[in-house]
């Protein structure tokens, strides 16, 4: 459940970046929750092809967030914003700007 949402927000923040026949599969798989074979049905392609390009959307995924850091930067901010203390927060502000 945790890469589930992982990949999601992963998608959310770099789906701009993917093909439309990458996003369209990503959707059908992760949000309309379709299996290999029903997304391979009515695509018209066969299920390895589904499995092939799914493999290719995560494995871009973790490499936009590899290169870039955005959801990383995010969680960080996001408990930035959860602290009382100044020092704490401008600990997690100075990993951000220093990463």
């Amino acid at each position: 459940m945790e890469e589930f949402v992982y990949y999601n927000a992963l998608f959310d923040i770099y789906s701009e970046l993917l093909t439309e026949k990458e996003r369209d599969t990503f959707k059908d798989y992760y949000q309309e929750d379709l299996s290999l074979s029903e997304i391979a049905s009515e695509k018209n392609v066969s299920r390895s092809a589904v499995f092939k390009t799914l493999n290719t959307v995560l494995e871009k995924l973790k490499y936009y967030e590899e290169k870039l850091h955005i959801y990383d930067t995010n969680i960080l901010l996001l408990d930035a914003m959860q602290k009382d203390d100044i020092a704490e927060i401008k600990e997690i502000i100075g990993k951000v700007l220093n990463d």
